[in-house]
Parts: C-alpha cells; structure tokens; sequence
C-alpha cells in the first residue's frame, strides 16, 4: 500500500582520503551512550536448524504448505454484489499432522459488529469502515477427504474460520474445501477495495474477495492474527484459476493470464492487443468511443476466465467505463511480459493516466535488471477509489494521481510484486519487511526512470527530530499496534532510510547488492522471517551487524554524532591535529568528517563504526601543515543526527 508521500532516500559519493590515524585513549561513554549495548555480543537467541540455517537461507528440511484455489463467481452491478464459490485444494507438506484448518474471511471486516470496528478510533482514518456491509455470507462449506465429500464442521470469529477435520490430515496429504458464498462490495473498502462512480460507470476493484487459507509456518504454527484494517496480509502459494461472470459491457482485468480472450474481446480489441505485445510505445487497446457502444450486442453477461501460477493471491476490477492500453515488458534473458492500464476517460490527459502503461512497463524492467525477473505475465494498473493498493500483477491507484504523484503510486505498488509477492514476509505481524523494503528500491528505481524525471533527493539530515521524536513507535511493531500517524514513518521511511544507509554508508553498494539480491533469490516464494533477513545479510557481506539491527529495528535509539574538540600536537599545527568526536546518543554509524584548514585545503575522514566499541568519545591524528578553520560531522547531511547545531566546529 502507499503513504501520502513517497520520501526519497539520499545516496553519499564518498571520496576517498588519506590521513594518519593514530588511536587515542577513549573518554568514559557520556551519559546518553553505552558501548554495551550497542556492541552486546548476544544477538541471535536461536541457532539456526534444519529449516531455517544460520546463514539465513531455507535449510535442507525447509517446508510450507499449499493452497491451490478454482474460483467461480458473478458480479451483479444492480446490487453491487459478488456471489459464487471456491474451490481449495491444501496440501499439508508440514511434518505435523493436522487436525484443523484455518481460513481468513477478510471480507466480515466491514460488519458492523466486526472486531475491527470495534477497535477502530473514533475520529476515523484511512483503514475505518464507512459503511457496513453483511461481510461473507456463507450458505456452504463442504470437504472433499479421501474420496469422500461431506458437510464441514466449521465455526467463524470474526475473520476467520476454524474448520475441524473428520480425519486428521497427515503429511504430504491434502484435502478440497468447497465454500459458496457472497458479500455487497462496500463503496470504501478501508482503501483495499471498492467501487468509485464516473461519467460511464461505476468501476470496481475487488480484493480479499474469497475465502482464503491462513499460513502454517514451522514459527508460529497457524497464523491467526484478525485482519483489523492497517495490517495486511500473509499468504500461502499455489495455482490460482478464476472465472468472473459480469455484464457484457464491461470490461474485466485480474491477476494473471486472460486465457479466453477469443470469448470476450472484440476483433479490433484482439488486433490491438496483439500490437501491444511486440511494441514499447503504448498501445490503446479499447479507446473512449468503443465505450459508448455496446460491442456484444444480444448477450447480457460475459466469462471472463483468467489464471496464475505460483501466486499469494488474486485480485480483479470490473467496469464499462475503462480505457484500456498497453505495451511490451523487456524481461531479463529475452522474456516479455505485458504491461496495461486502465482508467476512466475523465482522468485519459497525457500528464495523468495516459502514461500509466510507460509508468507500468518502466518501473517493472528496472526491478526485473536490478533485483529479480518479474513473474507474471501482465500486470495491470488499475484508476479507482482505492489510494494505492498491491496485488499479484495487479494494483489500484487513485484515479485522482497525476504526474510525480501517478509514477509515485504506481512504483510503490508494483515495487510489491517483489515484497511481498515474490518474497513472501508476513505483513500482518512486520510491515516494514515489505513497506521499507519497497521504499528503499522505488528511490533506486525513481533515481534511473527517464533520467530521473520525478528524482528529488531528500535532505535526510533534517528528518531527525521528527523520526526519533519522543514516544515514537518501534519498527517491529505490528502496523495495528503503531500509531496512525507515527506509520509512514515506521513502516516506510525509517526502514527504507536504514536500507539506503546500509547500502550507501556501511556496506558500499556492492557488497549491499550482492546481499540482498542473494535474500530475495532464497526466499523468492517463500516464507522468510526479520531474522531470516539479517542473518543473510550478515552472512552473504561477511560483515556482523548487530548494532545495525539493534539502532534501527529492534529499538527507538537516536543518533547524535557532534564535535567535541580540536587540539594540535605540542600546539603546532604544522604536527597534525587531534579531533574529538562524541556518539552522544545509543544509535552508532559510522563517521564521515570534513576538514578545512585556514589556507582552503580540504579532507575527508571516514571512520568506521568500531571507534565507538570503547566509548562515546573518540580522537583520530590529522597530517596538517596549518591550522584548521572548521570541522563537520555528516557534511552531506545524510544522516537523521537529532542535533545538528553540535555538528560543526569553527575555529575561534
């Protein structure tokens, strides 16, 4: 999902220099800092085991279990309403035998005695219901066990359903659930879903719209978490065939392949999409006029049939009103995919949804090169209601968005087919694991697109007050538990921002790259924890981490790196310098200082951050030859130092 603003992430050219360092007896740690808690050698309080290694890759047992979903529904735009049936085949590849299922049932989120609503503050926001619906209605659920087909026993709190086994289901097993079932599609779906009225029509976005299998992991089991609104979601894997059965005015588009586009594209619409597939220009596939006319006269309703491989989930919209264009993906080694958007006449201007489909195709062959291929065969920008959301080859954007503020949104969503599409973290308990991991790529990605039409680098020097300000929220907190206003900021910036720092002022890019492109190939697919991530950082950069981890994830620490001193040796300048610095608070990083003596010569100092392991004061030698007339801590201002007025000295 996106935030009102997408912040963009300072990168540091770092020179090099050469300097005389000559170790001088640290000062006790001042009352804001202790070395033994930055630097404690505990870290890790589990070895790794045979699912999950110590280097932080999938050990040689490593499992997860599948759901593979058939889905069959109708959309009845007279009531707004989506009925039909599911069919789920789970297969238990876990070594426990299970007696139970558990299933989520998003939807009962918008009942009016949901748990959410009751949980929900009263002045409102972003993730509250506006309007209650009936949530799932469920008229039946059966199981498919061994050949034989009976009535589940099943139970429902709140968004989730417990189904009990009437054969507990063995390893290596698997079992059908059949469900038939139907909601009202509400007109604000907590910015997930929804449907939004234009000149032609209402268009309609449709997510977590099938019952759908919680996770068994070998952490905690089954994940269970009600769905409250701002945490989002954790899913397993499978193959996904659906069907959607709507008027034969509209026009339908969902995660994956339309494999009947014979059946319910027009001869001009095939023509034009098959143009598309070889082109990088964009392509209109259907154009304002074909709105306005009935092209499959003598048919009420028509089936659109889609289908994706090795998916999380699925996502569709719907409407008469769309627009729809579209163009080639280049995808490493020869592939191609198909980029398309559509979108309501009134928002078509070239500066808004008429470059979508170049906003689509651009940010996803930049991902594909740098990260990892991209997996699907289409994906899909959608303009509706929803501010931004993330599916499968599939995102709603606001139809509202324009310029920087349409290739923002349409980054950040398809930066999600990475996280957590392809690496797929549970949201419901650690939104910065795809939130900050999809910050910290859209800066790169924003860096490169057409030569950086929309780059504004951010002067993150000044963002400290604000992102260490008192009683601010962790970063491993559950989205539920932080703030409303404190979640931009811990689930976005500040993990995205410690990325782009990692890369830029701990690691180097390479060594960066090299990791973290090693942690998306490992856990592409599967199920990786926050430790699963440090670990295979760690392991893959050869560089131990923990006071990283500890300053930016698992605490509220702040950073406050100042000037404390300049002295000369024996009081001549011509012998050098000795500069004082203090680490004043319990973050630590490394050091970047600039020098300039009285004659305008120059240096750089960078300092690693082992000189705080012994204290909160720290004295290096300076080769000079006159006096110095000023010293900077972070002269490029791109760390989020609380006080910045102690950064610089200047000579007397």
């Amino acid at each position: 999902m996106t935030v009102n603003k997408i912040f963009a992430l300072s990168a540091v050219l770092a020179t090099g220099l050469s300097y005389a360092h000559a170790q001088v007896p640290a000062a006790a740690a001042t009352g804001g800092y202790d070395q033994h808690q930055a630097f404690n050698p505990v870290f890790y309080t589990q070895n790794g085991n045979e699912y999950r290694s110590a280097g932080g890759a999938p050990g040689p047992k490593y499992w997860q279990n599948r759901a593979d979903y058939s889905i069959s529904v109708t959309l009845d735009t007279a009531q707004h309403r989506v009925s039909g049936s599911v069919a789920i085949t789970y297969t238990n590849n876990s070594p426990d035998t299970l007696s139970f299922l558990w299933l989520q049932l998003d939807q009962n989120i918008y009942r009016e005695d949901s748990r959410s609503e009751a949980a929900s503050p009263y002045g409102g926001g972003r993730f509250i219901n506006r309007g209650a619906t009936g949530g799932d209605e469920i008229s039946a659920v059966t199981l498919v066990q061994r050949g034989k087909t009976q009535a589940a026993d099943y139970s429902i709190t709140d968004t989730r359903m417990k189904i009990r086994l009437p054969q507990a289901l063995k390893t290596g097993a698997a079992v059908q659930i059949r469900i038939n079932y139907a909601f009202n599609v509400p007109q604000y779906g907590t910015d997930r879903m929804g449907r939004l009225p234009s000149r032609n029509g209402w268009i309609y976005e449709i997510a977590q719209w099938y019952p759908r299998m919680a996770v068994y992991d070998d952490v905690l089991g089954w994940n269970t978490i009600p769905y409250l609104g701002a945490s989002e979601f954790y899913l397993e894997y499978g193959n996904i065939d659906y069907s959607i059965t709507a008027p034969a005015d509209l026009v339908v588009v969902g995660s994956g392949a339309l494999t009947n586009e014979a059946q319910v594209l027009t001869a001009d619409q095939l023509a034009n999409l098959e143009r598309a597939r070889t082109s990088d220009r964009t392509i209109t596939v259907k154009d304002s006029m074909a709105i306005l006319r009935h092209e499959h006269a003598g048919k009420d309703n028509l089936t659109w049939r889609f289908s994706c491989k090795n998916t999380r989930d699925v996502a569709w919209a719907a409407s008469r009103a769309f627009i729809w264009d579209a163009a080639r993906i280049n995808l490493p080694g020869g592939k191609k995919a198909l980029a398309q958007s559509v979108y309501p006449a009134e928002v078509a201007a070239a500066y808004a949804w008429g470059r979508s489909t170049e906003y689509v195709k651009g940010c996803i062959e930049l991902y594909s090169d740098k990260w990892y291929p991209y997996t699907y065969p289409v994906a899909t920008n959608v303009a509706g209601i929803v501010g931004g959301m993330e599916y499968p080859g599939i995102v709603f954007c606001s139809a509202r968005s324009t310029r920087a503020g349409l290739w923002g949104v349409t980054n950040h969503e398809f930066g999600h087919n990475w996280f957590p599409m392809i690496v797929g973290s549970n949201e419901r308990k650690y939104a910065w694991m795809d939130e900050g991991f999809n910050t910290f790529i859209n800066d790169i990605s924003t860096q490169s697109f057409n030569n950086g039409e929309y780059y504004r680098a951010r002067d993150v020097g000044k963002t400290g007050p604000g992102l260490f300000a008192p009683n601010t929220d962790g970063i491993m907190n559950t989205p539920d538990v932080i703030q409303a206003s404190q979640l931009g900021n811990m689930a976005y910036f500040k993990p995205g921002l410690a990325l782009a720092l990692l890369r830029d002022e701990v690691l180097g890019p390479e060594r960066f790259d090299e990791a973290f492109q090693a942690y998306i190939h490992r856990w592409a697919f599967k199920h990786p924890t926050p430790w699963d991530f440090f670990r295979t950082m760690e392991n893959v950069s050869g560089e131990d981490l923990s006071w990283f981890w500890r300053g930016w994830f698992l605490n509220t620490w702040k950073l406050d790196q100042s000037v404390k001193d300049v002295k000369y040796s024996d009081n001549n300048p011509a012998k050098g310098a000795l500069v004082t610095i203090e680490n004043l608070e319990q973050m630590v990083m490394p050091v970047t200082v600039s020098i300039k003596d009285v004659n305008g010569h120059a240096d750089t100092v960078k300092l690693p951050v082992e000189v705080w392991q012994r204290g909160g004061t720290w004295t290096f030698h300076v080769e000079t030859t006159a006096a110095l007339s000023e010293v900077v801590v972070d002269p490029r201002s791109v760390l989020p130092d609380v006080n910045r007025a102690n950064n610089t000295w200047k000579a007397k």
